[in-house]
């Protein structure tokens, strides 16, 4: 007994212990505002003894017709049920470091695209059985010599058209279509208005008819922003600019979720106004940090917000970048 007292002393002492052992409970915390106000979820998706089963996480997350919650983690997938429960993991090659991820239903089977930064190429599996279904290494057939090609977002066109972003190199966009056939690329880094600095997230916005790609430029001097651009690869517009740094995007109906990594979420509505804002963190020291221990985190702040998903049922899940492995679930307040 005295041994085990003294272990926890030193883990208390060492910041390790987690939380639901050295506090009291933790409540709810809501943020939001109007039709976008949530409640978290204290404690969701932690294992029974509070830990996070999922170490450090720098992905995105996407949810199957089933409601699964599938978030990207350093080592892997894992997948959790809506109670928050681990039912399944993916985990090393080659499911490890998916930097971003898009989930399509294709003849009756869901798929996940992921974009491989680490490991240089864009992938597509089979989301329940893991079976790796498609690989895109850099093309050789675009005529380009790059130095380094480091996807960071990948998204799908309704005709199954595949956009592959090398967001942490060239900021060049990648076409290919659903056989992974290349067929075309567009975009340049720079600050000006058609050039990318880190096109780091896209997804494909079905707001509008055609859809469009929604881009994340999230180092673009001064301020982060989001570009239009048509699936032919031409410029459309800047969507919304003065933002931190847009991580990634993620549509459902007339609304889209933002994570930023400066420690907050922003939601647009369909005229791209911001209409809340999620979780900000007002301690500067603690923005864009990965290295917040698990004994640091705050209910309803937010450190590092890299990736977020709706549910059917409008509740969100948002990933923070972090050394631990944070997701966590937003209820909507209807």
């Amino acid at each position: 007994m005295r041994t085990r007292l003294a272990g926890i002393v030193l883990l208390l002492l060492s910041g390790l212990l987690p939380a639901a052992w050295s506090q009291e409970p933790i409540k709810p915390v809501r943020m939001g505002t109007g039709v976008m106000t949530f409640d978290t979820v204290p404690g969701w998706g932690l294992r029974p003894d509070g830990t996070s089963p999922l170490g450090a996480t720098h992905g995105a997350v996407v949810i199957d017709k089933e409601g699964h919650i599938y978030t990207s983690a350093i080592k892997g997938v894992v997948v959790f049920a809506p109670e928050g429960m681990v039912i399944k993991e993916f985990l090393g090659e080659p499911y490890a470091a998916l930097h971003d991820m898009e989930i399509r239903e294709e003849d009756g089977v869901e798929y996940i695209y992921g974009a491989r930064n680490q490991n240089a190429e864009g992938i597509k599996f089979n989301a329940h059985t893991g079976e790796v279904a498609l690989r895109l290494p850099f093309p050789k057939e675009s005529g380009l010599n790059l130095m380094k090609f480091s996807p960071t977002a990948i998204t799908v066109g309704p005709n199954g058209d595949i956009f592959l972003s090398d967001g942490y190199a060239s900021n060049i966009i990648f076409k290919f279509d659903k056989t992974g056939k290349y067929l075309k690329h567009f975009g340049e880094k720079g600050n000006n208005l058609k050039q990318f600095n880190t096109a780091h997230g896209m997804t494909l916005d079905t707001r509008y008819n055609p859809p469009r790609l929604l881009v994340c430029d999230r180092n673009h001097q001064p301020k982060g922003r989001l570009l239009h651009y048509d699936l032919e690869g031409n410029f459309i517009d800047e969507v919304i600019t003065g933002l931190g740094m847009p991580t990634s995007a993620t549509v459902q109906g007339d609304y889209v979720s933002v994570p930023d990594l400066h420690g907050r979420l922003v939601i647009l509505d369909k005229s791209n106004t911001i209409i809340a804002v999620l979780g900000h963190n007002p301690d500067p020291a603690k923005r864009m940090n990965f290295g917040i221990p698990q004994s640091q985190w705050i209910e309803g702040v937010f450190s590092g917000t890299h990736g977020s998903y709706w549910d059917k049922d409008g509740n969100l899940y948002v990933q923070d970048w972090n050394t631990a492995g944070r997701l966590m679930k937003l209820i909507r307040v209807k």
